[in-house]
Formats: C-alpha cells, structure tokens, sequence
C-alpha cells in the first residue's frame, strides 16, 4: 500500500492535469490553477527538506573532517548568516542583503561563467577537428559565423555578415528545433512512464 497508493495519485492527478490542459473549461481551469497553488505549498515543504538534508550533509562531512571540510563551514555558515539577514532586513534594494548579493554572489557569478568561457573554448577546439566530412562542415559553419560577427567581418566581404547571420537562422535554427522536438517526444514519454507506474524511481527504494 505504501507504493499503491502514491502510485495512484499520481496517476489521477496526472490524468486530470492532461485532460484540464487539453479542454478550456472554466472548470479545468479552476481545477488548474488550485493545483498550482498546492504545488507552491508542496515547492515550499520541499524547500524545507532540502535545506535540512543540505545542513545533514555537511554537518556530517564537518563532524568526520572529510576532504575540503572547512568549505562546509562556510556553506553553512553563509547559510544561516544569509537567512538572519534575510529574515531581518528584508531584500530592500538598500538593505545589506541586497548589498551582499550584489557585491559578493553576483561578483562570484560573474567569475564562473568567465571561466566557463575557456572550458568551453576547450571544449570547441576539441570538437571542431575535422576528422569527419560533418566535423568538417561543423568546423566551417563555426568559422564562418565567428567571423562574420567580429566587427572586422565586414572589411573580408560585405556579405559574410548576412551569410553568418543566414546560418545562425535557417539550418541552426532548424537543428535547434529538432532538438527541441526530440527533447519534447522524450518528456512526453518519460511522464507518461510515470503517470502509468513504469518509472517509479521517484518513490525511492531499488525495487
């Protein structure tokens, strides 16, 4: 019983959430939005798990002393800091939580996805040798779009720009969108795993 019925649930609510988004009845809407508001409720409760199982796993790795230890410490202890200001001083554009988040978190920000531009320019060089035909074309479209974004694109051909700009709209949107696609037909199936009980990964457990 203690899956049955979870399972059962979530099989009607997802049931009754797919028929109320395919028919604007003003009571599937009504039936909508009270559910999205018990999943706010529900999105707090889970909040609250997962700050405690956050303060769980690194008090035990502080209590144990594990690798990096002292960088639980300060997690914790920005946490709690972060949380009493918070609570305090509310997020007013003056307050200090507001300075702290704009002088130190988005600071912080900042400097990992700086870095995060030379693992990706790693990355490229990498992927773009042309030890294919499709590297090759891969190789050739990403030359040709970088330069004909550059401000000097202009001064090699006056029409590199558009070109570029022809390549970034017609087949890199088009593969974008069969990505798109592909994603979507994958979310779908994997809901309806769920909704019909064949994925239950979610309930925990390894049966």
């Amino acid at each position: 019983m203690k899956r049955r019925i979870p399972l059962i649930i979530c099989f009607a609510i997802g049931i009754l959430m797919i028929i109320q988004f395919m028919i604007p009845h003003p009571i599937s809407r009504e039936f909508g939005s009270t559910v999205n508001k018990w999943y706010i409720v529900l999105a707090a409760f889970a909040l609250v798990l997962a700050i405690g199982n956050l303060i769980r796993h690194h008090g035990t790795k502080i209590r144990r002393k594990k690798t990096n230890w002292p960088y639980s410490i300060v997690t914790l202890t920005s946490m709690v800091a972060m949380s009493i200001i918070g609570f305090a001083g509310g997020v007013d554009p003056k307050s200090l939580y507001q300075t702290i988040y704009l002088n130190v978190l988005a600071p912080l920000g900042s400097t990992m996805f700086a870095l995060l531009a030379y693992y990706m320019a790693s990355a490229a060089y990498r992927s773009f040798r042309a030890r294919s035909l499709e590297a090759t074309l891969l190789l050739a479209a990403a030359f040709i779009v970088m330069i004909g974004f550059m401000p000097f694109g202009q001064y090699i051909s006056p029409r590199l720009p558009a070109f570029a700009e022809w390549i970034m709209k017609v087949p890199n949107m088009a593969s974008q969108r069969g990505i798109m696609f592909g994603v979507a037909f994958g979310s779908i199936a994997t809901a309806l795993k769920i909704i019909l009980g064949i994925e239950r990964s979610w309930l925990g457990g390894k049966k």
